[in-house]
């Protein structure tokens, strides 16, 4: 899928692309993607719940949704691996519409 592809036409996107991974962390391509602007960082994820999140740019509401949506992935990861399946997803893409996240 291309950015443009990714492009909303309200509201927002929200994407975490795994760029390495090493062990109990794993580093992301972050972005947003709103109709008139793209965003784009860099996430830190560890297993124990913790990320650090560099985006410059963005609204402060969607910098928010994303830090959520990477705490949420980071919280995961553990459990995953307990369970024997792969901790760090690929992609995870979210979208939020009018009111929610906009």
């Amino acid at each position: 899928m291309s950015d443009d592809s990714l492009t909303p036409t309200e509201g927002a996107r929200f994407l975490l692309e795994r760029q390495a991974e090493a062990g109990a962390t794993a580093t992301y391509r972050a972005a947003i993607f709103t109709p008139t602007a793209t965003f784009e960082g860099r996430a830190t994820l560890a297993e124990d719940g913790t990320i650090a999140l560099a985006i410059e740019g963005a609204l402060a509401d969607h910098v928010e949704t994303l830090e959520m949506l990477a705490k949420l992935t980071a919280r995961s990861a553990a459990k995953k691996r307990a369970d024997g399946m792969p901790p760090w997803p690929a992609r995870v893409l979210r979208w939020r519409g009018p009111g929610r996240g906009e």
